[in-house]
């Protein structure tokens, strides 16, 4: 989710799901060590629980890189094992790690014993021509062994060659089946499941078999997806999108109070109404609006009424 779960997004879907989990876009350890930490580490506290995502296979960066997470109140630590991307793999990170667990291991216990919170690893099954399952168990009780408790995994195995990223989430083979079988051989750890889970009723269905479900494009490209399940875990009544994104609001007059342009929010409400009637003039409108000098809340506004939503619609 480079580029997308940054952190007016993340406002945004704390305000949808007040009981989810958030996770930042994966950063480099080099970058957190190195580069602008406000740019790249801050966010704002109504986003806890909050996870900072890394990158990286050298344990030294990725303990400093942790620890420097830890300090500035992240509430986990996340390792990257699971991105195919050429860049990230030249790097020897992301998806070509699940190549090297030992590797993985070193790292995720440096980073432990540098912070206090959590520390936890998101995977694929394997990558190329490995066994998906036999690869997975043996990663997993590798890392594992170090005291980490918590794994993210994606159901699919990842091809670094001949593949592009977006291929990469389409076109292995989902096997949710084999994320199940590791969890009852496991139970002592926590296993969340991702890939492939596009609506609430999948994701509520997996909870039967897992601890978690980790929910990526699924929910940026329907954020009342995240709202929606919310709802069912907790039991509170769904609330309108338009109510929902009013309640959004004050953030976001606040933040363009202190210079941040208005397309850098409505990118990520454009998806809101997905589905639903007006939807459609409701992406234009933010599309049209949202660069135009002096653009404000009342764009947003005036992209809710040509909703034309109903009070009681969810």
């Amino acid at each position: 989710m480079m580029d997308w779960t940054d952190r007016v997004c993340r406002a945004f879907h704390r305000t949808l799901a007040p009981g989810a989990r958030l996770y930042t876009e994966m950063v480099h350890a080099h970058a957190v060590i190195h580069g602008d930490r406000e740019r790249l580490l801050g966010f704002d506290p109504i986003e806890h629980p909050v996870a900072l995502q890394l990158g990286g296979s050298d344990p030294g960066s990725l303990a400093q890189a942790a620890r420097i997470g830890a300090d500035w109140g992240y509430d986990e630590i996340n390792l990257n094992c699971g991105c195919p991307s050429d860049r990230v793999q030249a790097g020897r990170f992301g998806a070509c790690l699940m190549r090297e667990p030992a590797l993985v291991a070193g790292c995720v216990a440096a980073m432990r014993a540098a912070v206090d919170v959590p520390v936890s690893v998101k995977c694929r099954l394997g990558v190329d021509e490995q066994e998906e399952y036999d690869t997975l168990l043996d990663f997993i009780d590798t890392v594992a062994a170090t005291g980490c408790d918590t794994f993210v995994v994606h159901a699919r195995k990842a091809w670094l060659q001949g593949l592009s990223p977006k291929e990469n989430r389409e076109v292995p083979p989902l096997r949710h089946g084999l994320v199940h079988r590791l969890k009852r051989e496991r139970p002592g750890l926590r296993i969340l499941i991702n890939g492939g889970i596009a609506d609430a009723d999948a994701a509520l269905a997996q909870l039967e078999h897992v601890d978690g479900v980790m929910l990526g494009r699924a929910a940026y490209h329907d954020p009342h997806l995240l709202h929606r399940l919310d709802a069912a875990l907790t039991g509170a009544p769904a609330r309108a999108r338009g109510e929902l994104l009013r309640a959004f609001l004050p953030w976001v007059e606040m933040q363009l109070e202190q210079g941040l342009a208005l397309r850098h929010v409505t990118r990520h409400i454009l998806g809101l109404f997905h589905g639903q009637p007006g939807g459609r003039a409701f992406r234009q409108i933010l599309s049209e609006g949202s660069s135009r000098p002096g653009a404000g809340v009342e764009l947003i506004e005036r992209a809710l009424r040509a909703t034309q939503e109903l009070p009681h619609a969810a």
